[in-house]
């Protein structure tokens, strides 16, 4: 009997509102770092869902934990307790050091959560026009407050006015950060990712973010981090910013907190952690019981899999290699970043990388232009980060010889 050739699926969404620019894949199934799809071609995803999906695709524990909870209750109203967000709290403040924790469902309802904290610390103190200092090049998502404490003038053209209330400092200079405050009574707070991801994988430097912290103690300002990308593990550090042996007072995650299942947390510490009070923030799907479970049993399989040691492992394997084959090509900058959150900028525009790379079954993301970006699940191995390498590099020598 002769097998039957696979179906061509077309990938289209033609009554999904267009706002984004699709690759021509549909995706149908996973495991571990490998993605298919429905069509039957495979890929090494070095994306990770945009560093969502922190333990592989169809984890067994974290299967066989979800179809536990669906079984039990997926949804509750937050006018009852939810026992999983106690226990999804308490271990957040285990391993931050902080105090308690708000539950949402995204990383934009995070720092949306987070900015409003900062007000409310300002109207407290009795500063009517509250101030936050934020960064260039930052992004912290697309609703109007937080698009406006974006800085990306591309996803910002078009929906002005944008909220005020916001300071622009260059990243790293601290210098510019006081000269910019200078004699501000109404500055509240300073807001940064500790990498930024979709500015093009630039980071805080330790140096800086101990600086930060010692600005904010001395002028009573909430010191907020922005971990949504890069925390949870992905830097080889359960949050980027513990490197620099620092505590913000404020931390929004999403991502990576719930491997695909939406769960978004604003951690405080001691300073932040009562300005809310009843009626004064809320959700209807945040904190629900199917995603603490996801939550939880991520953090589970995390530290008995050793998952903070792999991605310092993996991503230091990998950030070698691709400086080894690419460095000292014209056209090639360099890679940074920590861990498995890592940026590979060019001199050129590298858009083009994103459907090459998928026919040669790669998936990755190219941000701010220049930067290729690979954010991959933290089970991956040096074998697999062979791959990535093995496919990748030809791709990028061949753009670079097009440039010339």
């Amino acid at each position: 009997m002769t097998a039957a050739l696979p179906v061509h699926i077309e990938a289209a969404s033609p009554h999904v509102m267009n706002t984004y620019g699709r690759l021509p894949i549909a995706l149908s199934h996973g495991q571990g770092c490998r993605v298919w799809d429905v069509n039957g071609k495979s890929y090494i995803d070095a994306l990770g869902g945009i560093a969502v999906n922190t333990v592989g695709h169809n984890h067994p524990r974290l299967v066989a934990a979800l179809c536990d909870q669906i079984g039990k209750i997926i949804h509750s109203s937050n006018y009852y307790h939810v026992p999983l967000q106690e226990t999804l709290a308490a271990k957040l403040v285990e391993l931050s050091g902080l105090e308690n924790v708000f539950f949402c469902s995204t990383g934009l309802e995070a720092n949306e959560a987070a900015l409003k904290l900062a007000r409310k610390f300002g109207h407290d103190k009795g500063i009517a026009r509250p101030e936050i200092v934020v960064y260039e090049k930052a992004f912290h998502g697309r609703s109007i407050a937080t698009l406006s404490a974006t800085g990306n003038p591309k996803v910002q053209a078009g929906f002005g006015p944008l909220v005020e209330g916001f300071i622009r400092v260059p990243i790293n200079d601290m210098a510019g950060l006081k000269a910019a405050t200078e004699g501000n009574p109404n500055v509240v707070a300073v807001f940064f990712e500790a990498i930024q991801g979709e500015g093009g994988v630039h980071s805080m430097t330790d140096d800086y973010l101990r600086q930060a912290r010692a600005l904010c103690d001395e002028r009573d300002w909430l010191l907020m981090i922005d971990e949504v990308q890069c925390g949870m593990g992905r830097t080889g550090k359960w949050f980027a910013h513990q490197w620099a042996g620092i505590k913000p007072d404020v931390m929004p995650l999403a991502k990576g907190l719930g491997s695909g299942v939406p769960v978004g947390a604003v951690v405080a510490g001691p300073r932040a952690a009562h300005i809310f009070g009843p009626g004064n923030h809320g959700t209807t799907f945040g904190g629900n019981p199917l995603a603490m479970r996801a939550g939880v049993e991520t953090i589970r399989i995390m530290e008995e899999e050793g998952l903070l040691e792999n991605a310092t492992a993996v991503g230091d394997h990998l950030r070698a290699a691709l400086t080894r084959e690419l460095g000292g090509l014209p056209g090639f900058k360099e890679v940074r970043g920590r861990g498995l959150m890592l940026g590979l900028e060019l001199t050129q525009p590298c858009g083009v990388l994103l459907n090459r790379a998928a026919e040669n079954g790669l998936l990755i993301s190219v941000t701010a232009d220049t930067v290729i970006r690979m954010v991959p699940s933290l089970i991956m191995t040096t074998a697999e980060a062979d791959e990535v390498v093995a496919i990748l590099c030809p791709l990028v020598r061949q753009l670079l010889q097009e440039g010339v």
